[in-house]
């Protein structure tokens, strides 16, 4: 849209609008229940000079449910580029510039962090206009402890790289909260009992929708549970609790038989690896009561 049709449509707005001030708004937009969008993100959404969208035709239906029509530009991780360098021009000539992402807040696990500094750097504002979160309203519904949480987002598809990063969290004294995509879930809920142990946890998948979802179990009841399923869908959210809510300690007797098994057919250093990724513990720790069981057993 030319500059020309951008001051018409400022232009044509009813007097009672309210027009938005310069900078940029990051709203948030409902995550299933098109009825969650409030009331000043209806309000910023019809009324800023432009508005962003991470895909044009999922935000035209919820503009459409609410009989907001105007015109969008696309924001999506293949322009960001193209477009922070258009946005920063727009703030330049005193403009208001909406963000928002296909669902819940822009920025979680969406493009726009590069744009936020962008906008920062160049001494604009950046107006935050909350909302609905996949992340809060699974870890408020999943009955673990929410006084401090940890958000992780996606972990990497490959098994490796996964158990990698979550290895990384284990000692982090907070909730953690994860997105998964349907097809990995199994996958990386075994991966999270293997690395973490058998924490308490919750699935939701599908929140705010017809079919929404929220199971909370031990990690091993929640693996026992999906392993029944088939055709999962939707959206889903992982919540762990921190290692305080672990189970009951894993005494040494227990090590010690695991770490047995595994020295049949493996060298001391990939036994206790294997270990202690199997139950959650330090490696270091691990490793040290394998060298005595080797040591042990040569004497």
């Amino acid at each position: 849209m030319s500059e020309e049709e951008e001051t018409s449509l400022r232009q044509s707005r009813s007097k009672s609008d309210q027009r938005q001030r310069c900078g940029l708004y990051l709203v948030a937009t409902p995550i299933g229940n098109s009825r969650d969008i409030t009331l000043r993100a209806l309000e910023v959404l019809a009324t800023v000079d432009r508005l962003y969208a991470e895909d044009t035709r999922v935000t035209a239906k919820l503009l459409a449910m609410h009989a907001i029509k105007r015109p969008m530009h696309s924001y999506r991780e293949q322009n960001a580029k193209q477009m922070e360098e258009q946005i920063l021009r727009d703030l330049e000539q005193g403009l208001s510039i909406a963000l928002v992402s296909d669902a819940g807040s822009p920025l979680v696990s969406d493009p726009g962090e590069s744009l936020v500094s962008a906008v920062l750097a160049a001494n604009f504002r950046v107006y935050p206009v909350p909302g609905p979160s996949a992340a809060i309203a699974a870890l408020t519904a999943s009955g673990l402890p929410v006084g401090r949480f940890f958000f992780a987002g996606f972990l990497a598809s490959a098994p490796n790289e996964r158990r990698r990063m979550i290895r990384e969290l284990e000692r982090v004294p907070a909730t953690l909260i994860f997105y998964e995509s349907p097809a990995r879930l199994l996958d990386c809920l075994t991966d999270l009992q293997a690395v973490l142990g058998n924490r308490n946890a919750s699935v939701a998948r599908e929140m705010t929708k017809v079919y929404e979802e929220i199971t909370s179990r031990p990690l091993d009841a929640l693996i026992e549970h999906y392993s029944q399923k088939t055709n999962i869908k939707g959206e889903i959210a992982i919540v762990v609790s921190p290692p305080s809510e672990q189970s009951a300690p894993i005494d040494n007797d227990e090590i010690d038989r695991h770490l047995m098994k595994q020295l049949q057919t493996h060298p001391v250093k990939d036994a206790a690896a294997i270990v202690a990724a199997e139950l959650g513990l330090p490696r270091r720790s691990v490793y040290a009561r394998a060298l005595a069981i080797k040591k042990s057993d040569e004497n």
